[in-house]
């Protein structure tokens, strides 16, 4: 919440269980292997997980017809979960509601 507060994201918490964020994501199209820890509405799209803000910056622009964008896990170095100077690579994969998957952005 903090990392996108700082980039400008007006954020509304809402803590649930396990189980209603699992709900909120499945039904947005959030498969098991793209789920994380936190789910989030944005601009008509689901971000699951802890992806950039400037990630979630480029899909409002570009608004591809996707049903959102996820950091599946929680990954060293991300938003959220910076270990110092220790970072693991990973990807932000958008999603469609029907299973499809492609890479939107890649960080190294």
């Amino acid at each position: 919440m903090e990392h996108l507060q700082a980039h400008g994201f007006q954020v509304e918490a809402n803590n649930v269980n396990d189980a209603q964020l699992r709900a909120v994501g499945m039904s947005a199209g959030v498969t098991d292997d793209l789920s994380s820890c936190h789910t989030a509405k944005v601009g008509g799209y689901v971000i699951e997980g802890h992806v950039p803000a400037a990630d979630i910056q480029r899909l409002l622009k570009e608004k591809p017809a996707i049903a959102g964008i996820a950091a599946p896990g929680m990954p060293m170095g991300s938003p959220g979960m910076e270990q110092g100077g220790r970072k693991e690579p990973y990807d932000v994969i958008a999603f469609t509601k029907d299973g499809k998957t492609s890479v939107f952005a890649k960080h190294r």
